[in-house]
């Protein structure tokens, strides 16, 4: 399958995610797809939300994987807290 066209399926897909996102100044941007895995980075307002790593990463990846059948894996990545600026 054409690189574009695995592109363009997520892009679909991620659309219907994005506007929940956007409701708290959030984001979801497409990075790469190697291998029949995507790789996705949370960026805005979902960057530094803590419950990104366990309630919405698993939601995106069940939607990704069950809405696109090649999809092997789907890697997402987001900043950390730096909670050394708070000492």
């Amino acid at each position: 399958m054409a690189e574009v066209k695995k592109i363009a399926e997520v892009e679909k897909v991620l659309e219907k995610i994005r506007p929940a996102l956007k409701e708290h100044q959030g984001e979801l941007k497409l990075v790469d797809i190697k291998d029949d895995i995507v790789y996705l980075s949370f960026e805005g307002g979902c960057s530094s939300c803590p419950i990104v790593d366990i309630s919405l990463k698993n939601l995106v990846d069940t939607v990704i994987k069950g809405n696109i059948k090649w999809v092997k894996k789907v890697e997402i990545s987001q900043q950390k807290y730096n909670l050394g600026q708070f000492v």
